[in-house]
């Protein structure tokens, strides 16, 4: 059986269309490496690439596209509406085929290593590959950003796990490790009041009382003028998205505002979207693998 890791790096560029497009071959150069998908967003100022291939190439991309974010992202001129502390921000690997969750957490130490040491840019293990549970939280290590990690870093718990204490002079930080697949799921308002985006993400977010599979934070889209709650949905079955959507549908209703639209960032599993498609649709004794016509071709 094949193995088939997927990695899914973000990265602290999306207005510079030279820079984005030279991160694409890049990505692309790797034998054993298959680009999926390049999701750039110019509000935000970040891209999120999806990459799938064996373990080897895998590991090799990822640390060529490190080296190239160390060289060609500039943090101390960069501006945009998502928290970010690194040019190359996050790096997750995702078992897909034929691999454990165990051999990527390996794949995203051993890449931790080389990143340190090729690129100069200090790693933060976090998820499955974090070393304790203060630093699974990916928002917790990014708690300051580029700006604030210099001061952050010199605290005894904040020192990374692979690198110096001080973060590269222009790339910043990154956080490597291995988790499960997530959706990266936006829903925009009819409002340009940030704090009314802020609200609702407050009730949604497990950390403050929300759905426990879903972070999220408020987000101004500039080049719109509306507002934005920005999410990540850890576990896409524990937390479906249609059911986050009606909640921020139903908190807008209480400020005179409605949903505007949605984003799917990236890529997502199928039973993600079919989940709401069954929901939406209110079809009656529904089952994924027998009626799904994929599921069949594809032997799912």
């Amino acid at each position: 059986m094949a193995k088939i890791v997927e990695c899914i790096p973000n990265f602290s560029v999306a207005r510079d269309r030279v820079v984005l497009y030279e991160l694409q071959a890049a990505a692309k150069s790797v034998p054993g490496v298959t680009l999926l998908d390049c999701a750039p967003d110019d509000s935000h100022n970040r891209t999120v690439l999806t990459l799938v291939g064996d373990p080897e190439g895998i590991k090799a991309v990822a640390v060529k596209l490190a080296r190239f974010a160390a060289e060609k992202i500039d943090l101390t001129k960069h501006s945009g509406e998502h928290p970010r502390m690194g040019a190359m921000d996050v790096c997750p690997f995702v078992p897909l085929k034929g691999v454990t969750m165990e051999e990527c957490v390996e794949i995203s130490k051993e890449v931790g290593a080389a990143i340190s040491s090729e690129a100069g840019i200090p790693v933060f293990l976090y998820e499955d590959s974090a070393a304790s549970e203060g630093r699974r939280n990916l928002a917790a290590i990014r708690k300051g950003e580029f700006e604030g990690m210099a001061e952050k870093m010199t605290q005894p718990q904040w020192q990374p796990d692979f690198g110096g204490a001080r973060p590269h002079p222009t790339a910043g930080v990154v956080a490597v490790g291995a988790r499960m697949p997530l959706v990266a799921f936006n829903v925009n308002l009819s409002t340009s009041d940030i704090n009314i985006a802020n609200s609702i993400a407050k009730v949604v977010r497990g950390s403050s009382g929300g759905f426990k599979y879903c972070k999220a934070i408020g987000v101004m889209l500039e080049d719109r003028n509306i507002a934005q709650v920005s999410m990540n949905m850890v576990n896409y079955e524990g937390t479906p998205i249609y059911r986050v959507v009606e909640a921020i549908r139903a908190e807008a209703r209480r400020y005179g505002v409605s949903v505007a639209g949605t984003e799917l960032i990236g890529l997502a599993p199928a039973k993600a979207l079919v989940d709401c498609a069954e929901y939406y649709l209110q079809i009656e004794k529904f089952d994924y693998a027998k009626q799904v016509l994929e599921n069949h071709i594809l032997g799912n």
